[in-house]
């Protein structure tokens, strides 16, 4: 079907704490579905009912009205999504990335971008990703959970010193973009760190800090992007190093022996299949001294800003962002 037949109801905004780098990446979306030549209407699910009428309106800093997820509940469920052939979900974070909003499609009968229900749940649920990787034999950090109201935390030193020690990390279970993150140096710093997750999650991941470099790997269909090495300029790759112009250095393809390379590419296809992801995500790794590699994550809803790590991947491959863009809608109405 002619690009211009095709109606596509980009998704932008929501009621994450990434709601701001959403709205970012619709952004960079909706100029590259308007330059394909597709048929596109912005809602951001978060507004319910009540949409702004200009299309600049949705990626304003300011909201436009009031945000909530009985709102989302609204839109999906409304005339909005009437005559859409495809939905390109540009929402990152909680309830748009963790199978929420893509059971609702699914209720909906419409289709979208990205991985379905489970998978997405999976992969935004560390420690139940971790399992999965553990099985298809992706290596992954040590780690423990514990809950938020049922913290005992001279049980936990005991923990930390007992399985990895420190530094460790500590961060919510079920949030991105390194939100509520701490590298937690020592049991000083041990309540500070949960109290900080504990404001995102009821489950807070305590995890094996693997000393080494940051490096990431793109997916696209079944095929791995080139490795792409992220150096903050100082400190690590927290929320401003990694929305900041300037704040981090991204080298692709990154500075490592091939078959080293190709041992991360493998890896995260493992990590990407053992979770049932569909399309395309965003598979990160740490990569030690002596190039043993540690899978932490799978993003399956990755930033597409002009500082997001797919597009820059997808551009080393001579994919450009329209044709990364044009290949998940593809990709979606398969």
């Amino acid at each position: 079907m002619e690009r211009s037949k095709i109606n596509v109801t980009l998704l932008v905004g929501g009621t994450s704490p990434e709601r701001e780098v959403s709205k970012a990446s619709g952004k960079s979306i909706f100029k590259a579905l308007k330059d394909l030549g597709y048929k596109v209407k912005i809602i951001d699910p978060a507004y319910g009912l009540i949409q702004p009428k200009e299309e600049f309106r949705f990626f304003e800093e300011k909201d436009y009205s009031e945000i909530s997820n009985r709102n989302q509940l609204e839109a999906i469920n409304s005339t909005l999504l009437d005559g859409t052939d495809v939905v390109f979900i540009g929402l990152h974070g909680k309830w748009g990335e963790d199978g929420t909003l893509q059971s609702l499609l699914e209720m909906r009968g419409v289709r979208y971008t990205g991985s379905k229900v489970l998978s997405s749940a999976l992969a935004m649920n560390k420690y139940m990703s971790k399992i999965m990787f553990q099985h298809f034999d992706v290596n992954t950090p040590k780690w423990f959970v514990v809950d938020v109201n049922e913290v005992d935390f001279n049980l936990t030193k005991e923990k930390i010193k007992k399985f990895f020690g420190y530094p460790c990390v500590i961060k919510p279970n079920d949030q991105g973009s390194t939100i509520g993150l701490t590298i937690c140096r020592g049991d000083a710093e041990l309540a500070e760190a949960v109290n900080k997750a504990s404001q995102f999650a009821k489950t807070i991941l305590i995890e094996e800090y693997i000393n080494g470099r940051e490096l990431t790997v793109g997916i696209l269909g079944k095929q791995a992007l080139p490795v792409l090495e992220i150096k903050p300029i100082d400190g690590f790759y927290d929320y401003e190093h990694k929305y900041t112009s300037g704040k981090t250095e991204y080298i692709v393809p990154a500075v490592i022996p091939p078959r080293v390379a190709e041992h991360l590419q493998h890896q995260a296809l493992l990590a990407f299949n053992s979770v049932g992801c569909e399309s395309y995500a965003r598979v990160d790794f740490r990569l030690t001294k002596d190039y043993k590699s540690y899978c932490l994550e799978v993003n399956t809803l990755p930033g597409m800003t002009n500082l997001s790590l797919v597009p820059k991947m997808a551009a080393a491959a001579g994919i450009s962002f329209e044709q990364l863009i044009d290949e998940i809608i593809k990709n979606a109405l398969k």
